[in-house]
């Protein structure tokens, strides 16, 4: 398996700016394709991005043009960078990883994002 292993979520006024990180060890293959999912409460967990290992990156459309996902692939490392953020995007944010050519997912425990004033 995948070990994923999330940092970098705290309290952020909205407006403000965040940067998760996101490290994968064990059975880690450079071309796993890697994103980040966030579940708020009472909600459905949903996509915030993905990034392929060639740096192809897609975004759900409530983040496009806020958030930047970025990906470190000697260090097994992807970055979300959070701008502009909204009380909305207050979630427990989940790294993820899934092989390119199966449906076999791992996930981190997830980081706390509070946006709030």
């Amino acid at each position: 398996q995948v070990q994923l292993v999330e940092s970098g979520g705290g309290l952020v006024q909205p407006g403000g700016s965040l940067r998760l990180s996101c490290t994968a060890s064990g059975n880690v293959l450079t071309n796993d394709i890697m994103g980040w999912y966030r579940q708020a409460p009472g909600k459905q967990r949903e996509l915030v991005a993905t990034i392929t290992s060639g740096g192809t990156a897609d975004y759900a459309s409530s983040v496009e043009g806020r958030f930047t996902i970025s990906r470190n692939n000697p260090r097994n490392t992807i970055y979300l960078e959070m701008n502009s953020l909204k009380p909305e995007d207050t979630a427990v944010y989940y790294c993820t990883s899934r092989r390119r050519n199966g449906p076999s997912r791992s996930w981190g425990q997830g980081t706390q994002v509070t946006v709030s004033s």
